[in-house]
């Protein structure tokens, strides 16, 4: 074996000074394939889907497929009200309810005129109108709010039916004649067995206060009970009558017997009258011939 060549101080200390940077180079080799395969699992890795995509890929999955029928757990919904036709009881039960009310409030206004015969309009006492009728203050404040709107009512009350009693008279009557002898009927009748004069004497102000608000409606009242009547006469005399002034003038001679009661030839007044208007109509006919 040769002697090994013997180095110079300086190529010494250059060798030494390079080791490191060859042992470096070496380690790098070294190192080189096991950072390539770690860099090659990561790449692995990174394709991989994450664990929260993965979980929202499944849902999607699942939503994808076709929803099951859910069961309604709500009544189904009601046919239209036009489609059903309203049950039978409901109406019959508000008839009853209003037919109640209007027989409660004729009960009061009955008990009303009862007292008011008796001891005037002044006096009247809603206590005592209840206790006549036998119905609570609660159910009068029901339909009534003082002993003004009670006697109002009243009023309304009496008027309303003395013209039903005077339609109700004269409406069999289709005959021109007998419908007008069939009203004088009913205002004989009327002055004989009403309760004008009386409630005149008990209440004069309330009276009078109660002829002159009906006064004009009544005139109107007349005329159309007369409308065959009159258009008959209008025919026969060839001209027209005055309906206002036949009418009022009936008014006006019931009312009178209410003030100034006539002696016992009463009853011929209306025959009077009848008399002259079969009068004017003849003299009418005798002029139309001239």
């Amino acid at each position: 074996m040769g002697r090994e060549k013997e180095q110079s101080p300086a190529q010494v200390i250059d060798a030494i000074g390079k080791a490191p940077a060859r042992r470096s180079a070496a380690l790098s080799a070294v190192a080189q394939p096991t950072q390539r395969a770690a860099a090659a699992k990561a790449t692995t890795k990174g394709t991989k889907v994450p664990k929260t995509a993965a979980v929202k890929a499944s849902a999607d999955k699942v939503a994808a497929k076709p929803a099951k029928p859910v069961v309604a757990l709500v009544p189904p919904a009601a046919a239209p009200a036009a489609a059903v036709p309203a049950p039978a009881a409901t109406p019959v039960r508000r008839k009853r309810r209003n037919k109640r009310s209007e027989e409660t409030i004729e009960t009061i206004l009955v008990a009303t005129e009862q007292i008011v015969l008796e001891s005037g309009a002044s006096r009247i006492s809603i206590l005592d109108v209840c206790k006549l009728a036998n119905v609570s203050r609660g159910t009068f404040y029901r339909y009534f709010s003082s002993q003004d709107d009670l006697l109002d009512a009243f009023s309304r009350h009496k008027r309303d039916g003395f013209h039903r009693s005077l339609q109700q008279a004269v409406e069999p009557f289709a005959d021109p004649d007998e419908r007008f002898d069939a009203l004088l009927a009913y205002l004989e009748r009327y002055l004989e067995h009403g309760n004008a004069r009386r409630l005149l004497l008990v209440a004069p102000d309330y009276a009078l206060s109660f002829f002159k608000r009906i006064f004009h409606d009544a005139v109107v009242r007349f005329e159309d009970v007369l409308r065959p009547v009159f258009d008959a006469w209008d025919d026969r005399l060839g001209a027209r009558i005055d309906r206002e002034l036949v009418c009022e003038m009936l008014i006006r001679y019931v009312l009178s017997e209410q003030l100034v009661t006539g002696s016992t030839e009463r009853h011929s007044l209306p025959r009077r009258v009848t008399r002259m208007i079969t009068t004017i109509m003849g003299a009418g006919v005798v002029r139309s011939r001239r």
